[in-house]
């Protein structure tokens, strides 16, 4: 076993006495060393109840002969961070969770993990982690929160609340309604309930092999998802038995089938920054020209939230993302020969599974849109590309033309958009808000939703070289390459200037000349970095590109 270079033998005596100092046993120590990494903490809604799943987790590992050993990873909350220099950290804690897992397993020496993640970027921290480790690891997610209900019956979940408060500034909410919103949006712990970043990670755990059926999708209050945690470490002894590593599981033809599922789902923008970095890990380079490759090939079967009214309990009443990955299966979308985390091939765990709502996941011959829910830009505005979530976007908005609204920081924007200085046709542009010149990168959930929230959503499109929440929906176009601080094109755009976007074409193109724009770019200088201590300023120097994953070099 590799844990017996910390317990096996004279030379390990004085590692052994710290284990008798934590109260192991002889015994337990001649079993398998499972790491249980437990994202729980008291400032995320998807991590307050990480504490039950882990003890599930464990009772799994010595249900099948391990000792589990906890410890900790850190996790943000992107809704409570978001508007204000917090969500700075957000991107960056990816790395810090990558980072830290890292250490731990490689200094204790364990024979398998179980990463319990749920949220934004602790999910693909532990995923770049168990690629770096390379032990036998498996997924066990928290779930993802309950939609909420109004007064009046409807459904609702925190995009709704973000829009409420674009809604209250045009006029159309007071107060109370905005708290109805409050009080009602998040009603369960759990990741938040539509196909926002934590949720489509954690379904796209199940599409590259790395978590059991129902992972992404079970929700957080439900006992199934205390009895698939048990599952999971019982799993993870079988890993360990057959030596099953996540370099044997994330495969090029599993990051292939993540990103056909993803296309499929509608997923989040960010994933288009996570799993290149995830595959980048593996040794294995993604480009946005794959998406963009995979995404004509691919079906759109799903709208939930925020691109429909559907949320994550359905999509697991509907079957789940193997039902998803059924259908795609019936036009050989995906390679099902491929290893996964049960020891099984896919084309084995998609035995018995079954499409249980065709209105909710769309079959395959009658889908949404015949093409993928991301599509991936470009233009002279994003020479490298920028994302959008296609399935989120109005028909009126697939094409749009209109004069830039330039502003130089989130904080800019917002207050211009809540004073009603942005109005229908505009093109905002919201630039040094990328990994560089953030730095960190933040989402731009506030402007995005005040646009919806203000009746501009099928008028107004937005443009950044940040990124935006899983939760955005519209003509929100982030990911802008190069970004501004590294004397992109979206740091020439002046006040006015036209912007032309065709979605369906997948272009996006700044109607300046080059003589104009040659000018502009001889006369920019850089600005002063917004933050020059501490882990950002670190991060500022060594993150590449968003279109490489903004993985650090």
């Amino acid at each position: 076993m590799r844990s017996d270079n910390v317990k096996k033998g004279v030379p390990t005596a004085p590692n052994r006495s710290l284990f008798y100092a934590l109260g192991y046993t002889k015994e337990e120590l001649e079993r398998p060393l499972i790491g249980v990494v437990c994202s729980y903490n008291e400032i995320v809604p998807g991590h307050m109840n990480l504490d039950k799943i882990a003890e599930a987790v464990k009772a799994g590992v010595r249900a099948s002969g391990g000792t589990p050993i906890e410890f900790p990873a850190i996790a943000v909350c992107d809704g409570i961070a978001m508007g204000h220099v917090g969500m700075k950290y957000s991107l960056v804690t990816r790395d810090l969770i990558a980072d830290s897992t890292e250490a731990m397993a490689m200094a204790h020496q364990f024979d398998g993990l179980v990463m319990i993640p749920n949220c934004d970027k602790n999910v693909p921290g532990l995923l770049m982690a168990a690629a770096r480790v390379n032990i036998p690891t498996i997924f066990c997610s928290g779930g993802p929160m309950l939609a909420g209900k109004l007064n009046d019956g409807r459904r609702t979940c925190l995009s709704h609340m973000f829009e409420a408060v674009g809604g209250y500034y045009a006029g159309k909410l007071d107060e109370d309604g905005v708290d109805e919103y409050v009080n009602n949006a998040c009603p369960t712990c759990g990741s938040c309930s539509g196909m926002y970043t934590a949720n489509s990670m954690n379904c796209l755990t199940e599409a590259i092999g790395m978590g059991l059926k129902g992972n992404g999708t079970i929700p957080a209050v439900w006992s199934a998802r205390l009895r698939l945690a048990k599952h999971a470490g019982m799993q993870i002894m079988e890993l360990v038995k057959r030596d099953i590593r996540p370099r044997d599981i994330m495969t090029p033809a599993a990051f292939h089938n993540a990103e056909t599922v993803d296309m499929a789902l509608g997923c989040s923008t960010n994933t288009m920054l996570h799993l290149p970095a995830i595959a980048h890990e593996c040794g294995i380079e993604l480009d946005l020209d794959m998406s963009n490759e995979i995404s004509s090939k691919t079906p759109n079967l799903c709208h939930l939230a925020p691109a429909g009214d559907t949320y994550m309990e359905d999509l697991e009443g509907a079957g789940g993302v193997h039902a998803v990955m059924l259908e795609l299966t019936k036009k050989g979308l995906l390679d099902t020969s491929v290893m996964t985390c049960t020891g099984r091939t896919l084309v084995e765990n998609l035995e018995g599974v079954a499409n249980r709502n065709p209105e909710l996941i769309r079959p395959i011959e009658n889908p949404y849109s015949p093409d993928g829910g991301i599509a991936v830009l470009k233009g002279n505005l994003a020479p490298e590309g920028c994302v959008v979530k296609r399935s989120a976007v109005s028909a009126e908005m697939m094409r749009h033309q209109g004069p830039a609204r330039v502003f130089n920081s989130e904080e800019e924007a917002i207050e211009a958009i809540y004073a009603g200085k942005i109005v229908a046709g505009d093109v905002v542009v919201i630039r040094y808000e990328g990994p560089k010149g953030g730095p960190g990168m933040r989402e731009m959930l506030n402007p995005t939703s005040a646009i919806c929230g203000m009746g501009l959503g099928e008028s107004v499109a937005l443009i950044t070289d940040g990124r935006f929440s899983g939760a955005t929906r519209g003509a929100s176009i982030g990911h802008v390459c190069p970004e501004a601080a590294q004397g992109g094109p979206i740091a020439f755009v002046e006040e006015g200037d036209q912007i032309a976007i065709d979605i369906p074409a997948c272009k996006i193109e700044l109607l300046v000349d080059e003589a104009a724009l040659a000018a502009r770019r001889a006369a920019w200088v850089c600005p002063e970095p917004k933050i020059k201590t501490g882990c950002l300023a670190r991060y500022a120097k060594l993150v590449t590109s968003a279109a490489r994953g903004a993985v650090l070099e």
